[in-house]
């Protein structure tokens, strides 16, 4: 999404989207992605439904994307793949 498509959805859509950063160590190494709030606020619901922690579902997310894939956008793509099925 270009940066102009982004602003045309945040008038549209009435609201800005506040990005966080979550914190987690992946293999040994400290990292942190940014998502949205809805997005951190799914992750947190699927944590729960499956009683995992949240950097153990991060980490699995991180073993399995394709290198070179950003982290925050594989996350974002798992959420919506699990929300979907």
């Amino acid at each position: 999404m270009t940066i102009c498509t982004a602003r045309y959805m945040n008038v549209l859509l009435g609201e800005r989207f506040k990005m966080k950063k979550i914190s987690v160590s992946l293999s040994g190494h400290q990292t942190s992605i940014s998502l949205e709030d809805e997005f951190i606020t799914a992750l947190n619901e699927i944590a729960q439904k499956l009683k995992k922690p949240v950097a153990k579902i991060i980490d699995e997310i991180d073993e399995k994307r394709v290198i070179g894939t950003n982290l925050s956008s594989a996350v974002r793509i798992y959420i919506l793949r699990y929300y979907r099925k």
